[in-house]
């Protein structure tokens, strides 16, 4: 290649590198434009599915704040023995409280994590618990899910003295709730952590709802 074509070439390349350059704006400019356009969309979307998830569990009439925006994260090792944070849902109706959802994690599943939502009404009784995730084995530990059995609906109306505190076990524990056939471990762990929920409210409610204390997380490790 004599010195002559030495600025052919270079004008080439260089018209590649701007041509490679502006595909690169383009195609980011495009992402952007279809993410900006998508991002409201799949917002809602995202709202509609939360608030589905807390309406299963706590009827819209009861309340009428923005539930799923009226949430707190909360950190107590001394009740769920878990690393993960959990959140609390706060309902009111007319300016005063009326229930919280707790959406917490159970890592005593037989295959790990249950995650489920517990609503609480202020007067201590449960108003819908409702398993919303597991890896338990199909067949046996999945009538934990409300699609699949009733037997989450019986902690309906259920508190911490209804049963008593012996009582809250499944029945092989001595308890009042139903195992399921081939398993045990996966209705006792519900069994347990919604007891822990209830334990928790019990003990954190005024917090729960203070106005200014309860925006950040219990660290407590008793």
């Amino acid at each position: 290649m004599n010195r002559s074509e030495l600025p052919k070439v270079t004008r080439n390349m260089l018209r590649s590198a701007f041509l490679l350059a502006l595909v690169a704006v383009i195609g980011t400019t495009l992402l952007a434009g279809i993410h900006a356009l998508t991002r409201d969309r799949i917002a809602a979307q995202e709202r509609r599915v939360v608030l589905e998830q807390l309406n299963q569990v706590l009827p819209g009439s009861e309340y009428d704040n923005a539930l799923h925006e009226d949430v707190i994260e909360i950190r107590d090792y001394s009740y769920f023995k878990h690393d993960e944070p959990f959140l609390v849902y706060r309902a009111r109706k007319q300016g005063r409280p009326v229930a919280v959802v707790l959406n917490l994690v159970t890592a005593d599943g037989y295959n790990g994590d249950i995650r489920l939502l517990v609503a609480i009404r202020v007067n201590g009784l449960i108003a819908g618990v409702r398993v919303i995730a597991h890896r338990e084995t199909p067949g046996l530990g999945d009538p934990v899910e409300r699609a699949r059995s009733d037997w989450v609906l019986g902690f309906d109306g259920r508190s911490l003295t209804d049963p008593g505190q012996k009582d809250w076990a499944v029945r092989r524990d001595g308890g009042i709730f139903d195992q399921f056939t081939g398993a045990t471990i996966t209705p006792r762990a519900v069994v347990e952590a919604v007891q822990a929920a209830l334990e928790f409210f019990a003990a954190q409610q005024d917090s729960i709802f203070a106005p200014v204390q309860a925006e950040t997380s219990h660290d407590q490790d008793r």
